[in-house]
């Protein structure tokens, strides 16, 4: 079982490069093509999306999962599972809201790559979930690690609620850029009221979901 868990984490690691590259390849094609101004804020605002930075906090923690087995090491390092967990919540939580909330939209990231896409969406979420239930090595963590997972999340909002009025987009041909479309006012009638609701919606989901792996593992295993 050791061995076959290195291979899947190298692998998802590997997978989650070559997606991201692959799409800020097409990106940055795509906004040459189309005479994009400042190619800087828009490599900026792909790197702003939630999925593309959970993405890499996934493939840095299967990486060094990957090693941490190699290594022979029998238990996970606090520090290593707390990072796990963050990992595995915020990818489990990007598939279940980009399958429900946005498959099928047209996201502001120029031309979109579609085996990336699923690659990001689907299954890397779906590596890092069986990694945590069955990989070996998993430690049993407190539940007050569920509120080091929100930290990243709540900070990533207010970065991008902040960020978003004064980044121009060139794709919108106005003033503000959100990287999702339930988090930019302009796209209600009640603005940022209902902007609101979906943050809460989505960090009730987000403390679900990490509520979810600390319980699981705080499962004895057989």
């Amino acid at each position: 079982m050791r061995n076959a868990f290195i291979i899947l984490r190298a692998a998802g690691a590997i997978a989650v490069v070559a997606a991201v590259v692959g799409q800020l390849a097409v990106s940055i094609d795509y906004w040459t093509t189309t005479g994009v101004r400042d190619l800087a804020t828009s490599i900026t605002n792909f790197f702003s999306f939630f999925t593309v930075q959970s993405n890499i906090v996934g493939a840095v923690a299967l990486a060094l999962g990957a090693v941490l087995l190699l290594r022979g090491v029998e238990e996970d390092p606090r520090w290593f599972a707390v990072l796990r967990a963050c990992a595995t919540t915020y990818l489990v939580t990007t598939g279940v809201v980009y399958n429900l909330l946005l498959r099928g939209i047209e996201l502001p990231q120029g031309s979109t790559l579609p085996w990336s896409n699923e690659v990001l969406h689907v299954v890397v979420p779906i590596v890092l979930l069986v990694d945590w239930l069955f990989a070996p090595g998993r430690r049993r963590l407190g539940w007050a690690t569920v509120g080091v997972i929100v930290v990243y999340p709540v900070v990533w909002v207010v970065y991008t609620l902040v960020r978003g009025p004064v980044i121009y987009s060139d794709a919108m041909a106005r003033q503000g850029w959100y990287p999702y479309p339930f988090l930019d006012p302009a796209n209600f009638e009640n603005g940022y009221g209902t902007v609101a609701l979906y943050v809460v919606a989505i960090a009730a989901l987000i403390a679900l979901a990490g509520c979810g792996v600390v319980a699981v593992s705080r499962m004895r295993r057989r």
